[in-house]
């Protein structure tokens, strides 16, 4: 059962992780968009300026209410102008519910700022008593908002409770001037569970917004990004990560600069190990720091993003060493083939001039075949040309081309190639090796080759031993081979022959070359 257990663990955390993988690569893509999302909103603003330039007082208010409403997580600047410009609108009008309007505004655009007191000043002007429900549960949730932010900075042993009853009691007030059951009653109901640390009914009511309601894309960063504050605390990254992914995608996707779920994924992402994604998205959470032009949130940024990229430049140091080990790795096997191609030209040469002298040719042939084989071991001094070249595609910072040709690089491939020209090779210098091998076996313990195949591991163990290498510690180096196998090839070989033990090698190394 405990074996299940684990099996059952492992699968779903293989499961998990590669979901996230798949959420971080439809990030990557969303962030490839971004331009296109900012684009569309800047159309928006550009509609509202141009309806704000034709004079038309009397939609006045609405142009700048909609102008406000674009900015309020876009740009600190112009949101807070625009709002300024509201709320005159809204005394010029004389009403009473408009100004407390754009107060409430004014409120949530301040605290987005990180803005506190002046957030509370502006909320202690506004007379709630009279105002509709909608503009009332607003001006409560902001209340709400900035009594729990107020704790978590402070993050005080007295301090912080005062903080969290306040907010508790504000939160009240908003739920009862919402439906039960719609998105602000669920969202403010999680939002105050997760604070009081009643994380399962937080898990409950957060959970079933996103599973069971269609949301805004600001709806959606705001609850995934909550929500992933529950997973933190319970030691489960790899959850949070995905909701903070989804949170981010859809911010990106409403054009919010005013986010923190870019920078929260990044830290975990960090913690994680996930240098390289870190760092891509802190610099994203920079970026959108400043372009949003709030203090706060570009001191929040800025206290995480120099020890990411501090983890980076150490990253790139280590595959720096590693990039080198691996062009070390191809410029050895660039330096084989080159070695195997000069070989095989050099001997058809020398096939040639075997024709006239053939006793001396034979004795050059088969030093050459050892020869051939030990060049593996002195090819490290041969491959300084090809490793300058690795090298300055490295200073030349053109890392990538250095990785396709390390993909390509297919170890047993190229060792099976090496033994299949080996074969070929030897074959052609002892075409009847096989025939007179196979005499010294009965029948049924002749080796039998597969189609295509010119030798086999037990054949090419004693190839060598024609090729006058003797030493089972060499011939287990060439061939890959632990010792004891080769020795174990050798003794199941010998105990089947009908020569003698003591005499196979010698019968071995008089078969004759061409």
């Amino acid at each position: 059962m405990f074996f299940l257990v684990l099996i059952y663990i492992s699968a779903t955390s293989s499961l998990w992780a590669a979901q996230t993988d798949s959420l971080l690569q439809a990030l990557n893509e969303v962030i490839a968009e971004k331009e296109s999302f900012t684009e569309a909103k800047e159309e928006r603003i550009a509609a509202y300026h141009r309806a704000l330039r034709s004079g038309n007082d009397h939609n006045r208010f609405q142009i700048l209410q909609g102008l406000s409403e674009e900015y309020k997580t876009f740009i600190y600047d112009s949101a807070f102008a625009y709002t300024i410009r509201l709320q005159q609108e809204a005394y010029r009008l004389g009403s009473a519910e408009k100004i407390a309007y754009a107060k409430v505004k004014l409120a949530f655009i301040l605290l987005s700022s990180g803005m506190f007191k002046e957030t509370l000043d502006s909320l202690a002007t506004i007379r709630v008593k009279g105002l509709p429900d909608s503009i009332r549960m607003d001006y409560y949730s902001i209340l709400a908002r900035a009594c729990y932010d107020l704790g978590d900075f402070d993050r005080d042993r007295f301090y912080t409770p005062i903080y969290i009853a306040k907010g508790n009691a504000y939160v009240d007030s908003a739920r009862s001037l919402s439906k039960p059951g719609d998105y602000a009653y669920l969202y403010l109901n999680g939002l105050k569970s997760l604070k009081n640390e009643n994380t399962a009914m937080a898990l409950a009511d957060l959970t079933e917004l996103l599973d069971s309601y269609t949301l805004t894309h600001h709806q959606l960063a705001v609850t995934a990004s909550t929500l992933s504050y529950y997973y933190v605390l319970h030691n489960e990254p790899e959850k949070a990560i995905d909701l903070l992914a989804q949170a981010a995608m859809a911010d990106i996707r409403s054009a919010t600069r005013e986010t923190s779920a870019m920078s929260a994924l990044a830290e975990l992402l960090y913690k994680k190990g996930d240098i390289l994604n870190a760092y891509n998205y802190i610099q994203q959470a920079m970026e959108d720091a400043v372009f949003y032009g709030a203090r706060q949130r570009k001191v929040q940024v800025g206290s995480i993003l120099p020890v990411i990229a501090a983890a980076r430049l150490t990253n790139v140091e280590e595959q720096r060493r590693m990039w080198l080990v691996y062009s070390t790795a191809i410029t050895l096997l660039s330096v084989l083939v080159i070695v195997f191609a000069v070989i095989t030209y050099k001997q058809l040469k020398k096939r040639k001039v075997a024709e006239k002298a053939l006793q001396e040719a034979n004795k050059i042939k088969e030093e050459y075949i050892g020869y051939y084989f030990n060049v593996n071991s002195e090819y490290l001094g041969k491959i300084e040309a090809i490793k300058k070249a690795v090298e300055m595609k490295l200073m030349t910072k053109k890392i990538d081309d250095i990785r396709f040709v390390i993909n390509d690089i297919n170890l047993k491939k190229e060792r099976e190639a090496l033994y299949n020209s080996f074969d070929k090779v030897f074959v052609k210098l002892f075409p009847d090796f096989v025939t007179i091998f196979n005499s010294y076996f009965r029948d049924e313990d002749k080796v039998v080759l597969k189609e295509g195949q010119l030798l086999n591991a037990e054949l090419r163990i004693f190839a060598l031993i024609r090729m006058g290498i003797h030493d089972t510690e060499k011939i287990a180096r060439i061939l890959d081979y632990s010792i004891n196998t080769i020795y174990n090839y050798k003794a199941r070989i010998k105990g089947r022959s009908i020569v003698p033990n003591e005499e196979f090698e010698k019968k071995i190394m008089m078969i004759h070359a061409l």
